[in-house]
């Protein structure tokens, strides 16, 4: 019996084999002539052929039957599961394969690890599962069960040619997901399910389930927040868990305790009311905690606390960030704001605010002049951090918050904010295209491989950071030392590039640098003031990363960068002791740069972004003799202000956006390019708007402006334009609900008549804890009432800004989720894992639900046979009808050859004939015939001669004259003797050679025409 059988993809195109019957018909009469054994030949080959093409168009497939095994074995690591069992998992599979796995059948086995994602552990191979001591996989991320993406992953990855089942270990439950949908889909395919149960201790436990705010909190009115905890004991104890409850509140990064007290927790919810007043418009958060008096009478910590998050709303208030070395610079447009009833809180550089939630107490914010790297003292590095910046960005985009940066000698390009994700935001780049504008620095990199730990890794993250911050116009260079010497990243003997065409293949070259260890600074210094000499720039700049081991520069080096105004910034990493710190300090000395000292590399991106952004101190421009500005747009937050505008001594050149949406209001005569003189230029981002003011308030640039009769006009309806509405909010109101892994946000719209608001376009936008958009799309559900939800799948807090429609206040609030679905968990999911095991696979039987895993491993559970029979048999496809279709046309060619050539086989017979000895009769026949032939034509050679003999002319001899034959009768009678066989031979006709030479001519004359 062959071991594949016959499939087919398109089996309805085998009905054309009803068609052989009617070939068989047609042919048997057209190859008549071909005789018996030709015809039936012929025939055949036809069969064969129309056979081969209709299996062909079936899509005919060879199917192999197999008895193999795979099973995979999915353990869930999830929080909810002791981590004294997850143990016990792994030396069970272990165990259990090495018993059962049939090694002459090559069975196979894999392990799939799940918490909140899944993961490959073990892929199955036909073997035996190694010892393994823990779980490579999934080491983060367990705050959760995700059945489902373990039960997808577990498919994907067996293979089809064996039987498949799956073997779940799992507490089953799942808090992402829905295992029943995949489960049900598994077994459509042919896979089975075993389950073995993880039971959970019934310990007691207490759940903190949330503090419970008002909807409405307005300023000054008393309000009752509850919290609410819950005791799950064990029935048959049932004892009252004392603790302590602790409940805090956290306003603009600044803590205190509301409540502190013990209390007595009877078996089931227990709700503690907190009477409570604020004082200030704010955004506030509530933090509820509490801890237990003994530990057994709590099983998990991670859910003893909870949050809420309210925002109360006043006036008008917007943040203004400003230098904390320059504090005091911009008091008169603050003082101006005041008077104007906008509440303005300042906050120095060094005191930021820490997350979102603390954004949402101010409806704009302010950079006023402020740098995005500053030194405080020493190697202090005072910055925005990326979180801190995407923060600010996502505070406009997402919730409508206003956002204004002015100018001073460190903003904008010259304050290291190029190339930021705030740049995106702005209406403006920071970074200068225009070549025309004589705004170009160059530096040079001296990167020397330092001892400190992962040093190769930061030198490329360091020159990455310091290339990223140069403009296009800018030049950038980067000097190592290899086997070969000192030598230039790039750009051959010159050393030093244009950024802007450069820049990718700079970052990729710095990919593959490997600087080597140094041995002395004096050829490098003079590589890199040799090329910055030779390069076109105004500002121009040297860094050195090193331990100081290199030998100290000569003074004639130190002497070329200080007669070229080059400075040199030091970067002592990791340096071994006082006399290396002080070659290096030494050198920024004497030419003027700075001198930093770190030991974590952390620390070095944010120098030397610092660093890199001197080379743009051309940005600041300040013309001789000023610039009096122009409006050359009229725009709404100009409206009332005097056109005739002040003179300024100076701004921070920026290039216009190449955007229909950036508006420019104000421009300055000079410099001569219009995209980099901008003033005043404001768009929309996202829900929020955005401004920039390249110079600055009055302390420097803009003194004039401050005598100016508009001042106040102007920075009030700047400020009120970018700010988030801050009207009533009417009798909108806004409520969220954390419910299954989701946030459900309720808004209700009554109009002054309390009459419902219908038909609304709401406009909604919520940021997950990651600061990254979540959709939210309200949807009208009853009269007034308008409903959206999305997933909370990180614990942490979620900020929704609901704008109800055009004009209208925003609502914003925020929900805070404490700690996932998972450790809500007390008792095993008996339902879920029942119901998983009783799906029964396609052509096999239901699984089984084995003895529960226990914190002992017991003999019962490895005695379950995952690898038993019950499955249909796994049966592998391959296409076979191109082969089909191939030996169809080689059988079409053996048709063609039956048909028209002619093959004699008597042969055969007369060489077996020889073989046995027998004479050949064929021959002798053909030799007595080829006899009688030449008798034949010698008896006709003979009879022709003696004709020719008979009439040949013979003179009598001498005689009697009586005996005189009369000559004219003699030659007269042999012409009529002779009259009867000259006519014959004309109606005897050709003869049979002739006739044959005749054939054969017109045979010839036939092929040439």
């Amino acid at each position: 019996m062959l071991p594949f059988r016959l499939a087919f993809d398109h089996p309805g195109y085998l009905w054309l084999l009803l068609g052989l019957p009617l070939l068989w018909w047609i042919g048997f009469k057209s190859l008549g002539a071909l005789g018996r054994f030709r015809r039936a030949l012929a025939l055949l080959f036809r069969t064969v052929v129309w056979t081969g093409v209709v299996l062909a168009l079936a899509g005919v497939q060879l199917v192999w039957v197999s008895d193999r095994v795979t099973v995979m074995y999915l353990l869930d690591q999830s929080e909810s599961i002791p981590r004294i069992k997850r143990q016990v998992m792994l030396d069970y599979v272990i165990r259990n394969v090495r018993r059962h796995r049939d090694s002459q059948r090559e069975d196979r086995a894999g392990i799939v690890v799940f918490g909140r994602d899944a993961s490959i552990e073990v892929p199955p191979f036909d073997d035996d599962i190694p010892p393994l001591r823990r779980l490579e996989s999934l080491r983060d991320r367990t705050d959760a069960t995700n059945l489902e993406s373990a039960l997808n992953l577990a498919q994907a990855s067996m293979p089809e040619d064996t039987s498949r089942r799956i073997v779940i270990v799992t507490d089953g439950n799942e808090n992402i997901g829905q295992a029943r949908k995949l489960a049900a889909r598994a077994a459509d395919s042919g896979i089975g399910i075993d389950v073995v149960p993880v039971l959970l201790d019934a310990k007691s436990e207490v759940l903190v389930e949330k503090i419970d705010l008002p909807e409405n909190i307005r300023k000054g009115q008393p309000f009752e927040a509850r919290v609410v905890v819950s005791n799950y004991s064990d029935a048959a104890v049932s004892n009252p868990v004392e603790g302590k409850l602790r409940v805090k509140q956290n306003v603009a990064g600044e803590e205190s305790l509301l409540l502190e007290e013990t209390i007595r927790l009877q078996p089931g919810k227990n709700v503690f009311p907190l009477r409570h007043q604020i004082e200030q418009p704010a955004a506030y958060t509530y933090e509820a905690e509490f801890v237990p008096n003994a530990d057994d009478d709590d099983g998990i910590r991670q859910n003893n606390s909870a949050t809420a998050y309210t925002y109360v709303r006043g006036k008008g208030r917007v943040l203004v960030i400003e230098e904390k070395t320059r504090l005091g610079d911009f008091d008169l447009m603050i003082e101006t704001l005041r008077d104007n009833n906008i509440e303005v809180v300042s906050m120095p550089n060094d005191e930021l605010f820490s997350s979102l939630a603390e954004l949402q107490a101010y409806d704009a914010v302010l950079l006023a002049g402020v740098p995005r790297f500053s030194d405080q003292s020493g190697d202090v590095v005072n910055s925005f951090s990326d979180e801190q910046i995407k923060m600010l960005v996502r505070n406009t985009q997402q919730l409508g918050a206003g956002l204004l940066m002015i100018g001073g000698p460190e903003a904008f390009g010259a304050g290291y904010w190029a190339g930021s994700e705030l740049e995106k935001a702005m209406p403006v780049d920071f970074k200068i295209r225009n070549s025309k504008v004589e705004a170009v620095g160059a530096l040079a990199c001296i990167m020397h491989a330092s001892e400190m730990a992962e040093g190769n890794y930061w030198q490329k993250v360091i020159a990455r950071a310091a290339v990223e911050q140069l403009g296009p116009s800018d030049y950038a260079g980067v000097l190592h030392w290899s086997m070969n010497g000192d030598s230039w990243l790039w750009g051959g003997k010159n050393g030093l590039l244009e950024v802007g065409p450069n820049r990718k293949a700079m970052l990729a070259a710095i990919g593959r640098m490997t600087p080597g260890d140094m041995p002395q600074f004096d050829p490098a210094m003079k590589m890199a003031v040799a090329g910055l000499t030779r390069t076109n720039a105004s500002i121009k700049h040297c860094i050195i990363i090193s331990d100081g081991d290199p030998s100290d520069p000569s003074p004639t080096t130190i002497k070329s960068f200080k007669d070229n105004n080059i400075t040199i910034s030091t970067v002592a990493v990791a340096s071994h002791g006082l006399t290396e710190s002080r070659r290096l300090q030494q050198i920024a000395q004497a030419t003027g740069g700075k001198y930093y000292a770190v030991r974590d590399g952390r620390a070095l991106p944010k120098i030397f972004q610092r660093e890199a952004r001197r080379v743009s101190r051309p940005l600041v421009y300040e013309p001789p003799g000023g610039a009096f500005p122009e409006v050359i747009f009229p725009h709404a937050l100009l409206d009332g202000v005097d056109r005739v505008l002040p003179k300024l001594t100076g701004f921070v050149l920026t290039q216009t956006k190449e955007s229909p949406l950036a508006q420019v209001l104000i421009q300055s005569p000079k410099p001569d390019s219009a995209e980099n003189a901008t003033i005043l230029a404001v768009w929309t981002y996202g829900l929020g708007r955005t401004a920039i003011l390249t110079t600055d308030s009055g302390k420097r640039w803009a003194g004039d402006w401050a005598q100016w009769g508009g001042y106040e006009k102007f920075y009030s309806q700047l400020v009120r334009w970018i700010m988030r509405p801050t009207g009533d909010t009417g009798k909108f109101s806004v409520a969220t609900q954390v419910r299954d892994g989701e946030v459900q946000v309720v808004v209700s719209a009554l109009d002054k008549d309390d009459s419902f608001l219908n038909f609304l376009d709401m406009n909604a936008s919520v940021l997950d804890p990651n600061l990254k958009p979540v959709p939210l799309r309200m949807r009208q559900t009853a009269p007034g009432r308008y409903v959206g939800s999305f997933a909370s799948d990180e614990a942490g807090s979620y900020f929704v800004n609901v704008i109800p429609g055009p004009g209208a206040a925003p609502l914003t609030t925020g929900v805070t989720v404490p700690y996932s679905d998972e450790f809500r968990v007390r008792e095993t999911n008996q339902a879920l894992l029942q119901s998983l095991a009783s799906i029964g696979p396609r052509g096999g039987k239901p699984g089984e639900i084995t003895a529960p895993l226990e914190d002992q491993l017991s003999e019962e559970l490895i005695d379950a046979n995952a690898f038993r029979g019950g499955l249909a048999l796994a049966r592998s496809f391959r296409d076979a009808w191109p082969w089909f279709l191939l030996a169809s046309c080689g059988l079409f060619l053996g048709d063609v050859f039956v048909r028209r050539v002619s093959i004699r086989f008597d042969w055969v017979g007369k060489a077996i004939d020889r073989i046995r000895g027998k004479q050949d009769d064929a021959k002798s026949t053909a030799t007595v015939r080829l006899d009688a032939l030449r008798k034949s034509k010698e008896s006709l050679s003979d009879s022709i001669e003696r004709r020719r003999t008979s009439v040949r002319f013979e003179p009598s001899a001498t005689g009697d004259s009586s005996e005189t034959v009369d000559v004219m009768d003699a030659t007269a009678s042999k012409p009529a003797a002779k009259k009867p066989s000259i006519e014959q031979e004309p109606d005897a006709g050709p003869s049979y050679t002739e006739r044959l030479l005749e054939a054969k001519r017109r045979a010839k004359n036939k092929e040439k025409e």
